[in-house]
């Protein structure tokens, strides 16, 4: 159990919770004395901006006079360097947000961003003219967003550094710059905005942007607060030397602690105080379970039931994580935490619980001591439950070879486990590999267990790329079975970004070697990135490798290829991709340019018509034109015609059927061009004839009633309305023929019952359609005299009894009949006068003669 006790040995207690603070690393950076710069430290082990700070006096020695800011890994690795220009007067703040971009604010309110590589992100932000005028003091910033406070005491807000727009909070009517400043996120508050609490005299001020709460508190001045992650509670120094922790409205103190004196004597002596009333330079929360004040050169740990202390020769920045806090010096990096329930099971000294019993078994086992079995048999019951401890304890820990017997103990007991989940081992070691391989010095991100899960992979894979350990990301995610497309995408845009000396032909080998490596991956948003680096040549053979067209096509036209977009739209068949493109090449290029490009391309062509042929007729019969396609302009010109002709002008007799005849004489013109359409020229010809003599007739009558009507109709309406010669005209015009006329005439007659005229007309000559007709018009206008008239002269006696039949006079019907002798016919004729026994019997008598002709 000597390994044990050596574990435990490191533990501090403090009342009934055991802490730890294993070391993380030796910073590799050199000359970086913290006393002297300003330091923003990421959480989740992220990267530490370290810059000379201009408020204070230090000795220079052998560095240059221009202030540089850098940045480093958590190992003290140097990432990247700039040097510091930037007007604005003295830097007042910096921090990272959540994204890792590093916030920095100067003294007239100028807000820079910089990304891990401190390349500018987006433009200078204004705090707003109230900073520029009054200097920004100091600077509180949380998660995504920041609250400053000017000279004249007011306080101004960035919500989200992802949309920086600067807001003034409420007026605090204050007169002394407060002691301290704390704030509570906008997340944790019931408004959804940003609190600010600020500690004046006796009295908490909580400043929203809509108004001051003040909030009576018992306690005395407040010189220094801190927030919890969770924002329910507050840690708070008081001026009389104790730290009260209470919640976050002021409401309850949940307990206090009365600092003891941690300066030495002659510090004291020089500051003219009470140590207890000196406030801490840093005061942060540990996790949820502990806060930490930091004097110089000591460290308290405070929480209930007593404190720890930690004394340092150097000075100490404090990061606050989710399960801890990581102690930053000149020349390590420690992280400060509870020591979980599971490793204290294991290795509390004299610990009898059924974990500590199955690590000690795997000692006996690996000895080949029979007391191996005698462990495992005392903790036969609880055996599930020490192998899970085991397992979990494994995760908790930052030694690799401690990890590595946690988890043999854990398996050594899940071999005589049955009810355990044999999978929990490997989902813990595969965690552990990733958080290993981070946590390596040249990379620095040490993340414990519960920060990574709080992180998630997803966002580690990011920040991995973000600091160009593309190779690590890609193993990482084809570990854990994550998509890879992210990792290699970044890449290849880093890869032509600083590729600017290698050839495109060799740059492009080398790009799609690795794009290749993943399925599916777009090729053109890496062409994208290449053009946008001025690299279209690269960018245009990127796009050759995109096998999707939804892809490929928008960039082409994004890089001026409309031609290879063309071809791509048309060849995907894709329609939607044809139109993009071809209503993209039609808004840039001239029309005889477009309509070359689109004459070849069938598909572009038709979908081109179809959309022109609906909304852009002028612009489409300039494309016909342009291509030779006469009669495809002479049809868009009668179209158009009839569209003329659906205008409510037209219907109310308006001066519209000009413009119409000359559409159609110009169709009539251009079909007359080719030999294919003698047919279609014949027609327009005549209907612009017909339109005209309509239109000549709608003068002469005054009525509105010929446009638009076929030739019978206009020959029926000029008989009916008694103009016979321009009947005759239009006979004549149109060669109309005389049986033709016949019909019309006779039906027009009968129409406006002229029977005299009618009964002339059919003196006139034989006439060629035969007396029929007559007989139908009177008949149809329930004429029976009328039609008595022309029966007699009908040649076919079938027609003869047919038309006896219609006026009803049955013996006249029967003898035609007769006549005929069709027997089907008088059975026919016999149901026309079934009410009518007479001529029913009529009609079967002739039949029977006609059955029987001997009788």
């Amino acid at each position: 159990m000597s390994a044990t006790v050596s574990v435990a040995a490191e533990w501090q207690i403090l009342f009934d919770r055991f802490y730890r603070k294993p070391e993380l690393y030796q910073m590799q950076w050199k000359h970086v004395d913290l006393s002297r710069n300003k330091v923003a430290a990421a959480p989740f082990g992220g990267p530490i901006a370290v810059i000379r700070d201009d408020s204070k006096i230090v000795q220079l020695y052998a560095e240059s006079a221009l202030r540089k800011l850098r940045v480093f890994n958590s190992a003290g690795l140097q990432l990247s360097e700039l040097i510091w220009r930037n007007p604005g007067g003295r830097l007042i703040g910096m921090s990272w947000t959540d994204e890792q971009t590093l916030v920095c604010i100067t003294q007239d309110g100028s807000v820079y961003m910089y990304n891990i590589d401190l390349e500018s992100v987006g433009s200078v932000v204004s705090m707003g003219h109230d900073c520029f005028t009054n200097s920004v003091v100091e600077c509180v910033f949380w998660g995504n967003g920041v609250v400053c406070i000017n000279e004249a005491f007011q306080v101004f807000c960035i919500q989200d550094f992802r949309n920086p727009v600067s807001c003034q909070l409420a007026e605090t009517g204050i007169e002394d710059f407060p002691l301290c400043v704390a704030v509570i996120e906008p997340q944790y508050t019931m408004s959804g905005n940003v609190e600010v609490l600020l500690s004046v005299g006796d009295q908490i001020l909580m400043v929203e942007e809509d108004g001051v709460q003040r909030l009576d508190v018992d306690v005395g001045p407040i010189q220094k607060m801190a927030v919890s992650q969770n924002a329910k509670l507050l840690a708070a120094f008081t001026h009389d030397g104790r730290l009260l922790i209470m919640t976050s409205d002021f409401s309850e103190i949940v307990f206090e602690h009365t600092c003891e004196s941690v300066l030495p004597p002659e510090q004291l002596d020089w500051c003219g105080m009470d140590s207890s009333a000196l406030p801490p330079e840093q005061l942060a929360w540990c996790g949820m379970d502990s806060v930490l004040l930091y004097w110089d050169d000591v460290l308290l740990m405070v929480g209930i039931g007593g404190s720890v202390q930690y004394f340092y020769d150097e000075p100490l920045i404090i990061i606050p994580e989710c399960d801890g806090a990581r102690i930053l010096s000149n020349t390590i990096m420690e992280f400060l935490q509870r020591v979980p329930d599971s490793t204290v099971s294991i290795f509390k000294i004299g610990s009898t619980e059924p974990a500590a019993l199955l690590y000690d078994a795997l000692d006996h086992f690996d000895q080949r001591s029979a007391k191996a079995d005698e462990n495992l048999r005392l903790i036969r019951s609880s055996l599930p439950e020490a192998v899970e401890a085991c397992i979990d304890a494994a995760g908790q820990e930052f030694s690799i070879s401690q990890q590595r017997k946690l988890l043999r103990a854990g398996s050594y007991g899940q071999a005589f486990c049955s009810q355990f989940q044999r999978v929990r081992i490997q989902e813990m070691s595969k965690t552990l590999r990733v958080l290993n391989a981070v946590r390596n010095q040249e990379i620095g991100i040490c993340l414990s267990i519960q920060q990574y899960k709080l992180l998630t992979p997803s966002v580690l894979i990011g920040r991995l790329i973000n600091t160009h350990h593309h190779l690590l990301a890609l193993r990482i995610s084809e570990y854990l079975g994550m998509d890879q497309e992210v990792v290699i995408m970044h890449w290849a845009c880093l890869k032509i970004t600083t590729s600017s000396a290698i050839p495109d032909i060799n740059l492009l080998e080398t790009l799609l070697e690795k794009l290749k490596l993943c399925k599916g991956i777009s090729y053109a948003a890496v062409a994208a990135h290449a053009d946008k680096n001025g690299r279209r040549k690269l960018a245009a053979m990127l796009v050759e490798n995109e096998p999707r067209s939804s892809k490929q096509v928008p960039l082409l036209l994004s890089i001026g290829e409309e031609d290879a977009a063309l071809m791509k739209a048309t060849e995907s068949g894709d329609t939607d991709l044809v139109y993009l493109v071809v209503f993209h090449i039609w808004q840039k290029r001239p029309a005889l340019e477009f309509f070359g490009m689109i004459r070849t391309r069938q598909l572009a062509r038709d979908l081109f018509s179809n959309y022109a042929r609906c909304y852009r007729h002028e612009f489409l019969k300039d494309f016909f034109l342009s291509s030779g396609q006469l009669q495809d302009v002479a049809f868009l010109l009668l179209k158009e015609s009839w569209e003329l002709a659906k205008s409510p002008m037209a219907s109310k007799g308006a001066p519209l059927h000009g413009p119409r005849i000359k559409l159609i004489e110009k169709a009539h013109n251009l079909f007359s061009e080719t030999k294919e359409h003698v047919f279609e020229s014949k027609a327009a010809e005549e209907h612009a004839k017909l339109l005209r003599m309509q239109h000549e007739l709608e003068v002469t009558t005054k009525q509105p009633i010929f446009v638009d009507s076929s030739i019978s109709d206009t020959i029926r309406t000029c008989i009916v309305l008694g103009n016979h010669r321009a009947a005759l005209k239009v006979k004549t015009e149109f060669k109309v023929s005389e049986k033709r006329w016949y019909w019309l005439k006779v039906f027009a007659l009968a129409t406006i019952r002229d029977w005299d005229a009618l009964e002339k007309f059919s003196k006139e000559k034989r006439p060629p359609i035969g007396y029929r007709p007559f007989v139908e018009a009177c008949t149809d206008a329930d004429e029976k005299g009328e039609a008595l008239k022309y029966i007699p002269k009908l040649a076919d006696p079938r027609e003869k009894a047919e038309a006896y039949a219609r006026i009803g006079m049955a013996k006249e019907a029967a003898d035609a009949a007769s006549q005929a002798k069709d027997g089907e016919l008088l059975a026919r004729l016999k149901l026309t006068f079934a009410q009518n026994a007479a001529a029913s019997s009529i009609f079967d008598t002739l039949r029977d003669r006609l059955s029987f002709p001997g009788a």
